[in-house]
């Protein structure tokens, strides 16, 4: 996917998203966690410590004794991560897991449990409980302390938090698919427009269609609009086109009679400036009409038989002046079709094929073909035809008609328009019978130049 892809983005925004709520929720969750698992602790040792105070008795030097000390295990062995202390004024009553080490002193309040963690003997880490208690009605002040080492609640707390990433990573990945197919679903109306968009493209007498989901609608309403209004301005801007250029035809046909009359006077200078004035304004109108044309072929769009197009070109030609001593050859399949107006074909192939008639020696073989998703017709004489510079120059935009040499100059300017309004491509080359060879294609690939000699 492209780096400006609105489907790449949605998905970058919503597996970021996933992960930092998927993130949060592991810190979150490990901190109750831990939570709850040092207040359990917590717990456990308060409950011990009471156990210890139980048995609390002062002696007359005021030192604490713990008799009967609590019946846990780990208190009878030494360094086992459990221990008790009380301390007096007079001395101090410890758990045998103590050995010959200490607890550290802490501040411990009279009325409550207090809990630290604190470093302890047997280089331990303890989260310890401590509490000051006078026993009896004394003023003695005992320090109660009950202590465990919290290695292991630690390294539980450890494989907890690996166990809660590695599920909240597949969670995040089953999020992640399913974040993948809603985009995709949801991006799935965008692939139908884009499907309409190309059909009016290649249609630009269809619409889109209403079928779509309430907020891509007012979209295609709009699109559909501008639809309307391009083709209204593109056939109201014709009908001007072809009103002008027929306008003027009256007027140069009068110019022309007064060429002719100027002629027949003996001006015979001021009469050629005449014809070349009239031609050049001819040709402009020729120009326009073949303009027209091309815009009109933007608008209708359809598609025709290429087959009976030709067939009745070719009849229209063989009765004219050039087609009478020319023999004709048609190989198109009847099934072929192409995604073209007939009436714009017509005008395109008409070009081609009385061209190639006035220029052939005795033939002219008119042939169609589909091959690799592309349609293509093609137009080829016996004629002296064009060589590739001179075919090049006679396809570029703003040459002269004087200039396109043979009399192929006006035929295939308005041939290249027609050509290009369709999304077409014209080609001009050498045929395989020595002259001028013209084809026309549609293919799928719309990118390619619109001029390329046949090889």
């Amino acid at each position: 996917m492209k780096r400006t892809s609105l489907r790449l983005r949605l998905l970058l925004g919503a597996t970021v998203a996933i992960f930092a709520a998927l993130a949060l929720a592991w810190g979150g969750i490990s901190w109750m966690f831990r939570q709850h698992v040092e207040r359990r602790e917590e717990a456990e040792l308060t409950a011990l410590a009471e156990q210890v105070i139980g048995g609390l008795t002062v002696n007359a030097a005021g030192k604490p004794i713990i008799a009967p000390a609590p019946v846990e295990p780990a208190f009878q062995s030494i360094a086992s991560g459990l221990y008790w202390q009380a301390r007096g004024p007079g001395g101090t009553d410890q758990s045998p897991s103590l050995w010959d080490q200490s607890l550290p002193a802490s501040d411990a309040a009279a009325d409550r449990w207090t809990s630290a963690t604190v470093p302890g003997p047997f280089g331990a880490q303890l989260t310890m409980v401590s509490r000051t208690v006078r026993p009896g009605k004394g003023d003695i002040g005992i320090m109660v302390r009950v202590a465990a080492n919290d290695g292991e609640m630690r390294d539980a707390l450890g494989a907890f938090d690996k166990q809660l990433a590695l599920s909240l990573g597949l969670l995040w990945l089953v999020l992640s698919v399913a974040a993948f197919v809603q985009v995709t679903l949801g991006l799935r109306p965008l692939d139908r427009l884009r499907r309409d968009l190309d059909r009016l493209r290649k249609s630009p007498a269809a619409r889109l269609s209403k079928a779509h989901p309430a907020e891509i609608l007012p979209l295609t309403e709009a699109i559909n609009a501008m639809a309307e209004a391009r083709e209204a301005d593109l056939g109201r801007a014709r009908r001007r086109a072809a009103d002008l250029a027929h306008s003027l035809k009256t007027p140069l046909a009068v110019v022309s009679a007064q060429s002719r009359r100027a002629r027949e006077g003996g001006a015979e200078a001021a009469a050629d400036g005449i014809d070349r004035a009239v031609a050049a304004a001819s040709a402009a109108l020729e120009a326009e009409l073949a303009r027209s044309r091309a815009a009109a072929a933007r608008v209708t769009g359809g598609e025709c038989a290429p087959h009976d197009v030709v067939e009745r070109l070719v009849a229209v030609v063989e009765r004219g002046e050039y087609g009478e001593r020319v023999a004709f050859t048609v190989d198109i399949d009847p099934a072929l079709r192409l995604p073209v107006d007939q009436v714009d074909l017509a005008e395109m192939l008409g070009a081609l094929i009385e061209n190639a008639a006035q220029h052939a020696r005795r033939q002219v073989r008119i042939s169609g073909q589909r091959e690799s998703g592309a349609v293509t017709l093609s137009v080829a004489d016996d004629g002296e035809g064009l060589s590739e510079d001179a075919a090049f120059r006679a396809m570029q935009r703003g040459v002269r008609i004087d200039e396109a040499g043979a009399g192929h100059g006006l035929g295939l300017a308005i041939v290249r328009d027609l050509v290009e309004a369709t999304e077409g491509r014209l080609r001009l080359g050498r045929a395989g019978l020595g002259g001028l060879l013209a084809e026309l294609d549609w293919a799928e690939d719309r990118d390619q130049a619109v001029y390329r000699p046949v090889r």
